[in-house]
């Protein structure tokens, strides 16, 4: 008896041993599925929408409005690519050196000696407006390893919160440009705070990320601008080369000679390069940093450009 006994009571403890060891994993692979069917929906949902409606002449010039997503799964981890990029661009923004900082003129300047003094910052404002414009003008930026301020609006952010969010996906840096492109000097501070504030809010809420960089609309902020702005912890800028892409008109010839020429004939050592997203800034955009490389500039990383404490 004893020996059966003891061969029962044998039997039972590796019954036992088996079914709690499969338990864990049967529940790790219920819960992993439901993660990734979770964040693959609610980002497919977001990355979806009608490109923002044009407001002037210059605007329609090469609409393209459509659908579009810019969300994939990997099949590897179950994560969205959009949730890989953002934790990539946080960790790249933390491990970015501040090594320049904007001078009274708005040039880039190194912070010390031996750093690169022959850069340019690139800049656009007055998005975000067409998906396919802003991948397109992406598109250049990546194959030119550059980095460029998405200057935005906060009305048009409102109304197309899926393109700043592709944007902040593909990982350029994104500035504040107000919320309804108004002349803001002569306006009470209460007034100021509310265009710039309501935008570092909806930007927020829309990247998880809060905007460095302010440029006023018209390049008129004034003090209180400057003020409200220093209160956000935002660096205060506007522009030491213009483009002049927003002078141009839908049926201009030759805009992309124009615009190369605008800029190059400005050309210095910290250029803070103004330009727009319009579809012939777009198309000019390969050419242009074509060209600065030719003539030996790099392009510098707005999250290594120092913003003074608040």
């Amino acid at each position: 008896m004893g020996t059966k006994t003891a061969a029962i009571l044998l039997t039972a403890c590796l019954l036992l041993s088996a079914c709690t060891a499969a338990k864990p994993e049967s529940a790790a692979t219920s819960n992993n599925q439901t993660s990734a069917t979770s964040d693959t929906s609610d980002n497919t949902d977001k990355g979806q929408g009608v490109a923002s409606s044009p407001t002037n002449s210059s605007e329609q010039a090469g609409s393209n409005h459509g659908n579009y997503s810019t969300v994939q799964t990997s099949p590897q981890t179950g994560k969205t690519v959009a949730d890989s990029n953002e934790a990539t661009n946080s960790t790249a923004t933390a491990n970015v050196n501040k090594t320049y900082h904007l001078d009274n003129a708005y040039n880039v300047a190194p912070n010390q000696q031996g750093a690169e003094k022959k850069v340019v910052l690139l800049t656009f404002d007055d998005g975000p407006k067409e998906a396919i414009m802003i991948n397109k003008i992406i598109d250049i930026l990546d194959k030119h390893k550059a980095k460029a301020i998405f200057f935005v609006n906060g009305y048009r952010v409102k109304e197309h919160p899926e393109l700043l969010k592709l944007i902040h996906d593909r990982g350029q840096p994104i500035g504040n440009h107000s919320w309804d492109h108004i002349v803001l000097k002569n306006k009470s501070e209460a007034e100021v705070k509310k265009q710039i504030e309501s935008v570092q809010k909806i930007v927020k809420n829309t990247t998880g990320q809060t905007p460095m960089f302010f440029r006023p609309p018209h390049g008129a902020g004034g003090h209180v601008g400057r003020k409200v702005a220093k209160e956000n912890g935002l660096l205060y800028m506007t522009w030491s080369v213009g483009s002049l892409d927003w002078t141009m008109k839908k049926n201009q010839p030759n805009k992309t000679d124009a615009l190369l020429k605008n800029v190059t004939e400005q050309l210095h050592p910290g250029s803070n390069i103004l330009m727009h997203e319009l579809p012939w800034t777009a198309e000019a955009l390969d050419s242009l940093l074509t060209r600065l490389e030719q003539k030996g500039y790099q392009f510098v990383d707005p999250q290594s450009i120092e913003v003074p404490a608040s």
